[in-house]
């Protein structure tokens, strides 16, 4: 029995995806390359699983710009926990310390302006980066400490959008390599107590907006 291979097709421009959560961004690129039996394809920076909101995916002849997007300015609106710290900083991952400290609104808003400009940051022990050779996040999911240096990321703006007792929801403008998730735990730190990113939102990368997103649902229709 003989297979018929699907013809690939020479597809180029964009797609401004509104990714939703509970996929990778490769399952995205993967699902759009196959469905329009394009060539080649690339997304614009990676969204977290856990992650919604905007994935731009290049074709054909548009991944030659993906270096570009992915360096542009990126924006998120996420929720930060309070009380505990997990090994992933985000919701997905394992408590490993809490606390029953609270910060108020004042203290929140104090704390803000230690993270615009060029910063110093620590990416999470669950990241896509490599140590010799084998990805962060490997390494910590089979127990292996993992010593991350602490990096330069640019952080333009940091806003508190609205706060509750145990949660505070922000909106961070930043450059490429910066992670949200130690964002969250960082400050939490400052703050005196332990933290975690229980939701995450892009909601602009470079040009790319909610405005001109489109769902994967709609995509498939």
């Amino acid at each position: 029995m003989t297979t018929t291979k699907r013809k690939k097709l020479n597809i180029n421009g964009w797609i401004n995806l509104d990714k939703p959560a509970g996929v990778t961004s490769s399952d995205m690129v993967n699902k759009i390359r196959y469905t329009l039996q394009a060539a080649k394809a690339g997304h614009a920076g990676t969204l977290d699983p856990l992650a919604t909101g905007i994935l731009p995916i290049a074709l054909g002849e548009a991944t030659k710009v993906l270096p570009y997007v992915t360096d542009s300015m990126k924006t998120y609106v996420f929720t930060v926990t309070w009380g505990e710290a997990r090994d992933t900083d985000d919701s997905e991952g394992k408590v490993i310390a809490q606390s029953s400290i609270r910060p108020d609104e004042s203290q929140i808003q104090a704390a803000l302006p230690r993270f615009i400009g060029t910063v110093k940051q620590v990416p999470p022990q669950f990241s896509a980066l490599k140590i010799n050779g084998e990805r962060a996040y490997d390494l910590a999911r089979a127990g292996t400490a993992v010593d991350l240096p602490a990096r330069d990321v640019f952080i333009e703006n940091l806003t508190l959008l609205s706060h509750t007792a145990d949660t505070a929801t922000l909106e961070c403008e930043c450059g490429k390599g910066t992670y949200v998730r130690s964002i969250a735990r960082d400050l939490a730190e400052i703050l005196g107590t332990k933290g975690y990113v229980s939701a995450l939102r892009r909601t602009k990368v470079g040009c790319f907006s909610e405005k001109t997103a489109i769902s994967l649902e709609s995509f498939l229709e």
